[in-house]
């Protein structure tokens, strides 16, 4: 993975940094030649995700809960990054998922105001709920189900960026909003993958491709390098108003359990379910600003980035089946 070189050695937080996305952006920083301190639960992320860098000195771990006070001295900048990001993970979590973006962004809020420090939020482009614009500005106020099942998330995240630009406003705290889309990559965690791991799961099983409803929902998936070049780029400029990092190429549900289908040459069927409540139908962020204010677009074409995110899974699979003991 590309770099941005620093002139300066920054001391950075990352919440959530054991998770899929934050282990990746904490190899950037690191690689980068910045001092990084995790702080995660471990509700979903792993401490394997971030196993080469235990041990350097630039790099500390804090097993820590972000619903409570975080105590830090001293931070430059910091990437709040936790909380659930797949839909079957928040809609069985949806508490813990709201007091998250909630309480725990307060948290981080406070702890920026009280260090000095830069600090991005990892919004999503589900803030925009089921849109009924195509495509979808940042200007977009949304079409969201306040009282829905996945209101913990969407909803959460637009009270998380509504407390990042009222303490703009207020305390003059030095913020980024990233609305960041489906990323995919190695990593990506086997239970609670999004569509994406859940497709590759079941077809490398050879069990059935579950699609919930036609299947002609569209996404614009990212791999997950392009998400961390975003999101570091946005931290790096002078924007504080929030901005799409996103795929561009738009594909349907259908396209993509077909496309995962015919890489692992699996015997699954694809298998059409009940739609779920509130499922975006046509998602697709314009990433203009993106491209304007940070020179910033995807660069990983699907087809190309999703081979090595298989074969990812595939040696997980491989691993669990030696630990249980399956041939």
């Amino acid at each position: 993975m590309d770099t941005f070189t620093n002139s300066k050695e920054k001391r950075i937080l990352v919440t959530g940094g054991a998770g899929f996305l934050g282990s990746h952006l904490v190899d950037h920083l690191m690689e980068a030649g910045h001092q990084v301190i995790v702080a995660d639960n471990f509700f979903t992320g792993h401490k394997d995700n971030l196993q080469q860098w235990l041990h350097h000195p630039r790099f500390s771990l804090i097993e820590h809960d972000i619903t409570k006070p975080l105590d830090l001295q001293e931070v430059d900048e910091m990437y709040h990054l936790a909380c659930p990001a797949s839909p079957p993970v928040y809609m069985a979590n949806p508490v813990f998922t709201i007091t998250t973006n909630t309480v725990g962004t307060l948290n981080m809020l406070e702890l920026a105001k009280k260090t000095g420090a830069k600090i991005l939020l990892a919004s999503t482009s589900e803030i925009y709920g089921d849109p009924q614009v195509v495509p979808q500005t940042e200007e977009y106020w949304g079409h969201v189900n306040p009282v829905g099942s996945r209101a913990s998330y969407d909803v959460g995240k637009r009270a998380a960026e509504a407390m990042f630009t009222s303490y703009y406003r207020q305390f003059n705290i030095p913020i980024r909003i990233a609305r960041i889309s489906n990323s995919y990559g190695p990593r990506l965690p086997e239970d609670g993958g999004g569509v994406v791991g859940s497709f590759i799961k079941q077809a490398l099983a050879n069990k059935p491709i579950y699609v919930y409803g036609d299947g002609n929902q569209t996404r614009c998936l990212q791999h997950v390098s392009d998400a961390v070049k975003g999101i570091v780029k946005l931290m790096e400029s002078d924007y504080t108003h929030p901005v799409n990092i996103a795929g561009t190429e738009r594909f349907t549900i259908m396209e993509l359990a077909q496309l995962i289908k015919s890489l692992i040459e699996t015997s699954s069927e694809i298998v059409k379910k009940e739609p779920r409540q509130d499922d975006p139908r046509l998602r697709q962020p314009d990433i203009t600003k993106a491209k304007t204010i940070l020179n910033w677009e995807p660069q990983v074409p699907l087809k190309e980035g999703i081979k090595p995110t298989i074969e990812y899974f595939r040696q997980q699979l491989r691993n669990n089946n030696v630990e249980t003991g399956i041939s």
